[in-house]
C-alpha cells in the first residue's frame, strides 16, 4: 500500500518550499552567465557532476553510504534522467534562444502538468476542480508579474516548447520519485544517487558533442555561477526536494516553479535595486490565492459542513 502524503502542508513545508524557490530561482541567473562562455551539455554535466561530489561528502561525513541494491541505482537513473537530464538540457538550450524571464514562466507551467500527471498516476494525488483552479490562478499570477509582452518578444516556438517539455518532465519526475519513500532511501542519498547517474549518462554525450573544456576559457564570474549552479541551486536544493517530496506529494512539491518568479523579482529588488511596481504586488497576490486553492484548507473552511 502507498504511503500516506499530507496534501496540506504545514508551516515547515511552506518554509522549504519557500527556500526552493529561491535555490532554484537563482538557477535561471546563474545559467544566463554561464551560456555566454561553456556549452549547454558541458554546462548540464558540471552542474549534476559538482553537486553529486558535494552531496556524497556530506552523506559520508554524517555516516550514510552509498546503496548497494542494483534496483535502487535505477531507480536513481530513471529519476536522473526525468529530473536532470532531460529537463537541464532542455532549459539550459532554451535559455540560448529566449530570454530567463520567458523561460521562467513557460517554466511554471510545471503545477498544471503535475496536477493532470499525478492525477492520472497517483491514487492520492486525485486532480481536483478546486487544484485545476488554483494552478491556472498562480500561472496568470506568474505572467500578470513577469509581463505578456515578454512571450511575443521572442518568435523561437521550439525553444519554447523545449523549456515546456522540460516541464512536463520535472511533472513526471514528481511522480516517479515518490517510490524512494518506499524504499528507505534517504532524502540526501536520494538526491547524490540521481545526480551522480546523471553525470555518469551525460559526461560521455558532453565530451562528444561539445568536446574537452578549457578551463581557463571561462572566466572567474563563470565558474563562481558554476559553482553557486551546482551546489546551492542543485546540491541543497535536491536535498530540500526530496524531503519535501517525502512528505508533502508531487502536486504541492511543482508549486515550487509558480513561487520561481516571486523569488526571482523580490532578489533583484533587494539586491539589484529594481524596483517593484503594482503588477508585481498583483501577480504575487493571484499567486498566493492560487497556492491557497491548491491547498486547500482555507477554501474548505468556508464551506459549511453538510448535516
Amino acid at each position: 500500500m502507498a504511503s500516506s502524503i499530507n496534501t496540506s502542508m504545514g508551516m515547515r513545508e511552506w518554509a522549504m518550499l519557500i527556500a526552493l524557490s529561491v535555490l532554484w530561482g537563482g538557477s535561471f541567473f546563474f545559467v544566463g552567465v554561464a551560456v555566454a562562455d561553456i556549452p549547454t551539455l558541458t554546462i548540464v554535466t558540471l552542474r549534476v557532476g559538482i553537486a553529486a561530489i558535494a552531496l556524497w561528502s556530506i552523506a559520508l561525513i554524517i555516516g550514510q553510504r552509498p546503496p548497494k541494491s542494483i534496483g535502487v541505482w535505477a531507480a536513481f537513473l530513471g529519476m536522473g534522467l526525468l529530473n536532470n537530464v532531460i529537463p537541464f538540457v532542455l532549459i539550459v538550450w532554451g535559455q540560448t534562444q529566449i530570454a530567463s524571464g520567458l523561460a521562467s514562466i513557460l517554466n511554471a507551467t510545471t503545477p498544471l502538468f503535475t496536477v493532470i500527471v499525478a492525477g492520472m498516476l497517483l491514487t492520492d494525488e486525485r486532480a481536483t476542480p478546486l487544484k485545476l483552479a488554483g494552478v491556472a490562478i498562480g500561472f496568470t499570477g506568474v505572467v500578470v508579474m513577469i509581463g505578456m509582452p515578454a512571450i511575443g518578444e521572442s518568435d523561437n516556438t521550439l525553444a519554447q516548447l523545449s523549456i515546456m517539455a522540460a516541464a512536463l518532465s520535472y511533472a513526471f519526475a514528481g511522480v516517479y520519485g515518490r517510490r524512494f519513500k518506499k524504499m528507505a532511501v534517504s532524502p540526501i542519498v536520494t538526491a547524490a544517487g540521481q545526480v551522480t547517474a546523471s553525470a555518469l549518462v551525460l559526461a560521455p554525450i558532453a565530451l562528444m558533442i561539445d568536446g574537452p573544456l578549457d578551463i581557463a576559457a571561462p572566466s572567474a564570474e563563470t565558474w563562481m555561477s558554476i559553482v553557486a549552479l551546482a551546489v546551492l541551486s542543485t546540491a541543497v536544493a535536491y536535498v530540500i526536494y526530496f524531503k519535501l517530496l517525502e512528505s508533502a506529494g508531487a502536486t504541492n512539491l511543482l508549486l515550487v516553479t509558480l513561487l520561481v518568479p516571486v523569488s526571482a523579482i523580490l532578489l533583484g529588488a533587494l539586491y539589484l535595486n529594481e524596483v517593484l511596481g503594482i503588477v508585481h504586488f498583483v501577480g504575487m497576490a493571484l499567486i498566493a490565492l492560487g497556492l491557497s486553492a491548491i491547498d486547500g484548507r482555507l477554501w474548505k473552511r468556508r464551506v459549511p459542513a453538510k448535516t
